[in-house]
Formats: structure tokens, C-alpha cells, sequence
């Protein structure tokens, strides 16, 4: 199991939200937990300095490309890309600096995954460049992937099944537990155990880690199959876990596997 750090950018600006508010709908206000002048490149810096690879930049709505970009000149094949990602622009992320891109919406319509859709990016970018974000909300018992600012709920559920077929078009999965990201009240047990048990691709779960001992947590449950991203709960993101205790714990685990 790894650490994924994230640098989530809202206007330019690295931030921390509550996932399940944001929205571009004026009326409707995103709760913000951290905000910062920092520039994308001083965290991107940070963690090539840590070593810390496969972490992943998202842009949060448009306004965000130069942060974007920066970062990941900054940290060279050591972060992934998502947030609007499709065939058009995929390359341009992936030419400055991206290891993958990571991708949702796109390969969804009405509801539906878009296989043609899947297939583009596939023929585009190529299947070692490309990360499905599955992330989702609970309804009547089942984790349906969401999308569009993680508004709209589609028809795909994450099951056994859906793991399976996807990771052929795909090296890796990225998961937020979307009711409790943002939120420190605790991850989502049950989708880190399903994924534990399910994704034969590597995974990175986020949403809801509120202290370091959730990274043991998220080890066992997952049994050490499942890594994972803490936002939020970081003392560099406005938390009150020390991110050098996290990098810690995740050097370590890297020694214990070697």
C-alpha cells in the first residue's frame, strides 16, 4: 500500500473542498476547507522532493490549465492528470509532464459508459497512460459512479464484475467516496473493502481519512491492495496530520515490501 498525495485546483488556486458541494451553480455554495497562494508547483516540489509518485492533480472546474501545467513540469511522470480530460486535450497533459491522465465524464452519456468513448481514449493515449475515476455515491445499497462534479449519478455500479471488464482498458483506478470526501468523519469501509477484494489493477482510494492510523485502516481492509489519498486532514492542507508522519509511515511500508 502507497501514500497518493493530491493537489486539487479550483480557479488556479490549490484548495481542499467538500466533494459532494461542489457545483456551478452560483446559488449552491462549494464548502471550502483550505484554500492558499501557494502556487500548484511549491506542493508538486514538495512531494518529488518526498519521492511520493502516482499522485494526481484535478482540476476542478476551467480556470485551472497554467496550475495544472506547473505542477506537473515541477514533477515530471510523478503525478496523474484529471478533471475535464478528453482526446483533444489529453496529450497536452501527458506532453508536460503527466505519467496518465485520469478520466470520467467523458466516457460517460446519459448515464451509460460510452464504450466507443473508452475506446478513443484508449486509441489516444494508450492503455498504460489512462486511469478511470470511479468515483461514487451510495444509493439503495449499491456505489453507482457519478460524474459531473460528481452531481449526476449514472447506472454503473462498482461491483466484481465492473472492475474486471474496465481494467482492460485501463492501468489503474482512482475511487473518491464522494459522500465523505472532504468531510474527516471517516472512510468509506465498505467500497475500501470491495476494492481490496475486487480491482485486479492497482487502486487509490479517497474520502473521509481524518487521522494517520486510517492509513493502517485502509491497509487492512483493502489487505494492503489499496492505497490512498489524504486531502483535508493534512497539517499542509489546514489538518492536523502531520504530512512528514504520513511520509513516514509510507517509507516505511515501501522497506517492508522490498
Amino acid at each position: 500500500m502507497r501514500f497518493r498525495p493530491c493537489i486539487d485546483l479550483r480557479n488556479g488556486r490549490v484548495v481542499q473542498i467538500v466533494g459532494g458541494t461542489l457545483s456551478d451553480n452560483k446559488t449552491e455554495e462549494t464548502i471550502t476547507n483550505f484554500e492558499t497562494d501557494q502556487s500548484s508547483a511549491n506542493f508538486a516540489r514538495l512531494y518529488q522532493t518526498d519521492h511520493l509518485i502516482g499522485g494526481h492533480v484535478i482540476a476542478l472546474g476551467a480556470g485551472n490549465e497554467l496550475a495544472a501545467i506547473q505542477a506537473l513540469q515541477t514533477h515530471p511522470k510523478g503525478l496523474h492528470m484529471g478533471g475535464g480530460i478528453t482526446p483533444v486535450n489529453a496529450k497536452t497533459y501527458l506532453n508536460a509532464g503527466a505519467s496518465h491522465v485520469i478520466v470520467t465524464s467523458y466516457v460517460f452519456r446519459n448515464g451509460q459508459l460510452d464504450k466507443d468513448r473508452l475506446q478513443e481514449l484508449v486509441t489516444t493515449v494508450g492503455k498504460e497512460h489512462l486511469v478511470l475515476d470511479l468515483s461514487c455515491r451510495k444509493r439503495n445499497d449499491h456505489y453507482l459512479v457519478v460524474t459531473d462534479r460528481w452531481q449526476k449519478f449514472t447506472q454503473l455500479a462498482v461491483t466484481e464484475q465492473t472492475l474486471s471488464q474496465l481494467a482492460t482498458s485501463c492501468d489503474e483506478f482512482l475511487v473518491h467516496g464522494v459522500d465523505v470526501e472532504g468531510k474527516r468523519t471517516g472512510i468509506e469501509e465498505p467500497l475500501v473493502e470491495m476494492l481490496g477484494q475486487w480491482s485486479p489493477i492497482p487502486v487509490t482510494y479517497a474520502g473521509g481519512a481524518q487521522s494517520l492510523a486510517d492509513l493502517d485502516h485502509v491497509n487492512t481492509l483493502g489487505r494492503g491492495r489499496v492505497d490512498l489519498t489524504i486531502g483535508s486532514a493534512l497539517n499542509i492542507f489546514g489538518g492536523d496530520v502531520a504530512y512528514k508522519d504520513v511520509v513516514a509511515w509510507h517509507k516505511n511500508q515501501q522497506q517492508i515490501r522490498t
